[in-house]
């Protein structure tokens, strides 16, 4: 029997052990979604904001214990962990409101000799059972993620956890097991990473929503061209200090927010910050005070309340970030801070001078690792941070308006956070890139668009 090891990342314990799902097991889970696919289209509002609320209820309830587990399977500081959950929960409550609020729009035809006594209704529908294959990053929000925009629109979902964190998804499953959902509505599936081609290819699942690394991303994009496929895929975000942010008090924020987001959950994260673009005339003092602050941060224990900096999800994603470190600085980077690894964990790191062409800039690092670079003026800062094969979120630090939307118009980005650094995201709001970021975006009602197609009624006869 196939089982899946579940490793705590920071000591190396094993947490648990889950057993592999067999391919007839698959089988008979994409075939009970595909059945219910009908019944799931046609449930009432009421049942599928319903069904999502109980999860948010039940997620509260539990949120102890998925912390925790978060944590133990990820390697997540607890503080995290916590944060992750009350986001899942938000995530199913909000899922809930548009559910009961995902009506169609009216549109009158009369615009047009042809079209008098016509009106049009134009509702969504689903486009039919969905896989979702998630990462290990966040083992708990991006499942919710998944499965919350597809039970609001009345989709089926079959789900594919990451093999190295599953045990948050699977309490997720026991909980909408729970709920008076058809049979066949949502399947978690923990199999390896191996046996998710044939899911991706199975005719029956006819939307992909995949988020994880470009690489596998447009690997399934070439695999299923017929298919509707989302991709939430990588970044390398970049962060710009504008000259009009010269405050100590500014300056000492966006230190401390640069230092905690560029390694929070480790810098495992799309929206981590990476790059750091200062007006030169600021970058002096800039750099010191970003370096005091990531120094400042607490490295260790996942479990420990005090730590705000954990390990990687294992010890070969600590050595690659070490080697690309160790890359940058023998062509010439400057090391102002940490890069030697202990085991899974890796030091907030900091470098200054990277070449153009050093992994560390131009690759997403997915690890504690911040590259700070002087810029001529904000032209020249929007140019760097779209010097970059990814386009994910950027954060511009200024207060001025006019600047803010120039942001806005220049940069090449799915998302521009003014006045903070760009790994801020709502659950609600349109997420996702451009480039080599992906296509699609998640976000519940901008994700209930990618599960669903316009399908239009019109009437006639009806005097308006």
């Amino acid at each position: 029997m196939d089982e899946l090891v579940v490793v705590n990342p920071y000591d190396g314990s094993e947490v648990d052990r889950v057993r592999a799902v067999t391919t007839d097991e698959v089988e008979r889970a994409v075939a009970a979604a595909a059945r219910a696919s009908g019944t799931a289209a046609g449930l009432p509002a009421h049942v599928r904001a319903g069904a999502l609320d109980h999860v948010a209820r039940r997620l509260t309830e539990r949120s102890v214990e998925l912390a925790e587990l978060i944590t133990a399977e990820s390697g997540k500081p607890i503080r995290w962990a916590r944060i992750e959950v009350r986001r899942a929960v938000s995530t199913f409550r909000w899922a809930a409101e548009e559910a009961r609020r995902f009506s169609g729009e009216l549109q009158r035809l009369d615009t047009d000799p042809t079209g008098t006594d016509r009106i049009a209704l134009v509702r969504r529908v689903p486009r039919g059972p969905v896989l979702g294959i998630t990462p290990f990053n966040f083992p708990l929000n991006l499942v919710a993620h998944k499965v919350a925009p597809a039970l609001a629109v009345g989709a089926p979902i079959v789900v594919k956890p990451a093999p190295k964190t599953p045990l948050s998804a699977l309490v997720l499953g026991d909980i909408l097991a729970e709920t008076d959902l058809p049979a066949g509505m949502v399947a978690v599936l923990p199999v390896p990473d191996d046996r998710a081609e044939a899911l991706v290819r199975d005719p029956r699942l006819p939307v992909v929503s995949f988020t994880g690394s470009d690489r596998v991303g447009e690997a399934i994009r070439r695999m299923v061209p017929d298919k509707h496929v989302t991709l939430e895929l990588g970044g390398n975000a970049a962060a710009l200090i504008c000259e009009d942010w010269a405050a100590d008090e500014d300056f000492d924020f966006a230190a401390r927010r640069i230092a905690t987001f560029g390694a929070y959950q480790a810098g495992q994260s799309c929206i981590a910050v990476q790059r750091v673009f200062v007006h030169e005339w600021l970058y002096d003092g800039f750099l010191a005070r970003l370096v005091d602050a990531v120094a400042a941060l607490r490295v260790g224990d996942p479990a420990d309340e005090a730590t705000e900096v954990g390990p990687l999800i294992n010890e070969a994603a600590a050595a690659r970030v070490e080697r690309w470190v160790d890359d940058a600085v023998a062509a010439g980077a400057r090391l102002e801070l940490g890069g030697r690894r202990d085991g899974t964990t890796f030091p907030p790191t900091v470098l200054t001078g990277v070449p153009a062409d050093a992994a560390v800039r131009t690759e997403e690092v997915f690890g504690p690792v911040l590259i700070v670079e002087p810029v001529a003026d904000d032209a020249a800062g929007f140019d760097a941070v779209n010097d970059s094969r990814y386009g994910l979120q950027a954060g511009v630090f200024t207060r001025r308006l006019d600047t803010a939307f120039a942001a806005h118009r220049a940069l090449r980005v799915g998302g521009v956070i003014v006045g903070d650094v760009p790994s801020y995201r709502a659950d609600q709001m349109p997420y996702g890139g451009v480039k080599a970021s992906g296509v699609g975006r998640e976000g519940v009602r901008s994700a209930m668009d990618d599960y669903t197609e316009p399908r239009v009624l019109v009437l006639s006869g009806v005097p308006l």
